[in-house]
């Protein structure tokens, strides 16, 4: 996996920070009371700033910076590698690089995703939006429409397994089960045809 730049790793601290105190002001204060200038003043940051980073409030739990890591790792796999075996490969190139924080910082989010109903609401927006970047990385490896329903409907299903993999993690608040672990074994539960 490539490393980011000067640039970019100021750009994901940022993010972080402002993440951090966001996380911090909701379990403080609650989710609803805490405004966009609360959260930039304790990241030390303008509102302008925030907005550059999250479009509205819910992104500050919602978003992440893993999109186009998942893109480059993805693209970086030899061809003729299996889409779904890519795409194993890109979690496990992922989850190779994070650290403690970064899980914690993932089980904060996904258990207030999970306590808000306006993040949850988000969190769709977010899979849809996931599901279209998958779809058109698939399609350009196999050589097919990012448009066509095989390539949805696989897309959905990764995704959906992503969704039930992080959701039985965080129903035991990260104590239990590994991320990692439950996303590999989802993936791979699918690639086997889902039997029971």
């Amino acid at each position: 996996m490539n490393r980011p730049g000067l640039r970019e790793r100021k750009k994901i601290e940022t993010l972080h920070r402002l993440q951090e105190e966001a996380l911090r002001l909701f379990d403080e204060q609650g989710y609803d009371a805490t405004t966009i200038e609360q959260i930039a003043e304790a990241a030390g940051v303008s509102p302008s700033t925030f907005y550059r980073y999250f479009p509205v409030k819910e992104d500050v739990v919602v978003q992440d910076e893993y999109d186009p890591l998942i893109v480059d790792v993805f693209e970086s796999q030899q061809e003729g590698t299996a889409p779904l075996e890519a795409l194993r490969a890109v979690l496990t190139a992922l989850f190779r690089e994070f650290t403690d924080e970064d899980i914690e910082r993932v089980r904060r989010r996904v258990r207030m995703i999970f306590s808000v109903p306006a993040l949850r609401a988000r969190q769709v927006g977010q899979s849809a939006a996931t599901e279209r970047l998958l779809a058109q990385m698939v399609a350009q490896r196999t050589g097919r429409s990012a448009e066509e329903l095989e390539v949805r409907h696989f897309t959905a299903l990764v995704v959906a397994s992503w969704t039930v993999a992080i959701s039985a993690w965080a129903e035991t608040d990260g104590t239990k089960d590994d991320l990692a672990a439950n996303l590999d074994k989802c993936l791979a539960h699918l690639e086997a045809g889902a039997p029971l």
